[in-house]
């Protein structure tokens, strides 16, 4: 892929920009063989990738500059801001959102936070996007609610621009540190999460709530684990680190009890919302933490899916999946090397299927799914 930041020195954070897909493919394959080596693996799919250019559904830009000329991109490094604004992994429609928001951000009086003086007030433009209908949702996050007033009385002219901003909401971060999103949301308009729909499951993303950056990808993901699932005799599976259910929900039968637990009530609400939708009626979503749930439970399902964090699902867990001993793990990590660390943990299962899906094209990184199945 061409990129003209990365040619001008202006940004690096696609690292393998310069290396074509086949490659980063053959390069990714190789370090999840080799961080797998030494345990027997049934079946090795062919990884799965999507587009590479245009593929992300969000934006995180960092604000800087001034009021009257404001910077959407990465953080200031020595003085000096970058606009990532025409970052080729933004589809085309994103674009034109920005070059409204600027001269909007000057009519609300939004000052572009400044790190070193510790003065202003827009700290992140955080921009999503549904592929189901193009709606968007936009969220200022501000370091206190002091411009919310003005935020509000300029608002109605930017969503008469960009009528395609369905939900639009302010973040209230206070802390003067590296942290994106603090505790406090506040709605400006009624509606608040867009609808999503990968391979028919309909799917909702509010604030706060886990949702992957790479559509494409993350539905081929969501219907491999659906195959996988819907092969096994499974009455009764739990979606741990479940987000907004997307897993779950594509994996689930009218006939099979559903248990998704995940520590975001944000996400929560999104995956109950979604089931309601798809009329299932044995479903459990709950917003707990996942290591603390599972471990407290005297019986165990015939399948436990994971999707952890990129830390793993960790040693208590391990210790407790291990004992208990469910027919069947399906594990989905975005670190392969945790989950590695996990299975070599998980004594008495054989891996059956492994797939490396490409989440994060022209980086190192990469998603992947493995079943684990329990041995005789």
């Amino acid at each position: 892929m061409q990129c003209a930041l990365y040619d001008a020195g202006r940004c690096r954070s696609c690292t393998w920009v310069e290396q074509p897909i086949a490659g980063q493919l053959s390069t990714k394959m190789t370090d999840l063989r080799q961080l797998l080596t030494g345990m027997a693996v049934d079946e090795w799919r062919e990884p799965v990738s999507g587009p590479e250019a245009g593929f992300r559904n969000k934006a995180k830009m960092v604000v800087s500059g001034s009021v009257e000329r404001p910077i959407f991109g990465t953080a200031p490094r020595d003085g000096q801001a970058q606009d990532l604004t025409d970052c080729p992994l933004y589809p085309a429609s994103f674009p034109p959102v920005f070059n409204a928001l600027k001269p909007f951000i000057a009519r609300a009086g939004l000052t572009p936070y400044n790190v070193a003086r510790r003065r202003g007030e827009l700290k992140y433009i955080l921009l999503t996007e549904s592929q189901q209908d193009g709606a968007m949702m936009l969220r200022f996050v501000l370091r206190s609610e002091a411009k919310l007033a003005q935020l509000r009385a300029a608002l109605p002219a930017l969503q008469a621009q960009l009528p395609q901003l369905r939900v639009i909401s302010v973040n209230i971060q206070p802390v003067h540190m590296a942290i994106m999103e603090g505790e406090q949301e506040i709605f400006l308009t009624d509606q608040q999460a867009l609808a999503e729909n990968f391979n028919g499951v309909p799917l909702w993303i509010r604030p706060q709530s886990f949702f992957q950056t790479n559509p494409s990808v993350a539905s081929q993901l969501y219907a491999c684990a659906r195959e996988w699932v819907r092969e096994l005799p499974v009455n009764h599976m739990w979606d741990l680190f479940c987000g907004v259910g997307g897993f779950g929900l594509h994996c689930a039968t009218p006939q099979m009890t559903l248990t998704g637990i995940e520590i975001a009530p944000e996400a929560i609400a999104c995956a109950r919302q979604s089931a309601r939708a798809l009329g299932l009626t044995r479903h459990y979503f709950q917003a707990l933490d996942s290591t603390n749930f599972a471990t407290a439970q005297a019986s165990i399902p015939e399948l436990v899916l994971v999707n952890p964090p990129r830390r793993g699902i960790g040693e208590a867990l391990c210790d407790y999946l291990g004992r208990m001993a469910p027919d069947w793990i399906i594990y989905s990590s975005c670190n392969a090397a945790t989950m590695a660390k996990d299975i070599r943990c998980l004594s008495g299962y054989r891996i059956r299927r492994v797939q490396l899906f490409d989440m994060f094209p022209h980086t190192a990184h990469y998603e992947v799914l493995t079943l684990l199945e329990k041995e005789n």
